[in-house]
């Protein structure tokens, strides 16, 4: 099977997992680190141009388990952490771990928030080694092992 293809499989089932949890999912700590990984992977390669904020922004609308929440509110906060990490990556991608930690402590939350980083990051068909590394660094945030995710 090409990489491709294991790819798309992968986050099929990982959005399958995650609606089944979908209930699970509504506390404001998960929506702030979902946003925040959504901003992280969006700005993995230092930078977020035009087209890949829109598509993000439209994955994060039409995200079924994200649907829990206003979807104003998840655009102000994406934007608000693609601000930061905009402004100054190194300093901006520390606040944003930090807001990815918080959830470190609920198992489901946080696995579930390494989810959507793999499945925003694979959106595209290319979930490519910078987006791989962070998602494994908010892996190391929230004490999980990335190997759990093939990371």
């Amino acid at each position: 099977m090409a990489l491709w293809d294991r790819l798309k499989d992968s986050a099929t089932a990982m959005q399958g997992q995650l609606v089944a949890k979908k209930n699970d999912l509504k506390s404001g700590a998960f929506r702030d680190a979902s946003m925040a990984m959504c901003a992280l992977v969006a700005a993995a390669d230092g930078s977020i141009d035009a087209s890949e904020r829109q598509r993000v922004a439209s994955l994060i609308a039409t995200n079924e388990v994200l649907q829990n929440f206003p979807a104003d509110d998840l655009q102000a906060r994406f934007n608000d952490y693609c601000q930061k990490l905009t402004a100054d990556f190194d300093f901006g991608k520390v606040s944003v771990m930090q807001t990815i930690g918080k959830v470190q402590k609920k198992p489901t939350e946080a696995r579930a928030v390494i989810q959507i980083g793999i499945v925003i990051g694979g959106a595209d068909g290319d979930f490519d080694k910078t987006e791989q590394a962070v998602v494994r660094e908010a892996c190391f945030a929230l004490g999980i092992n990335p190997a759990e995710f093939d990371l």
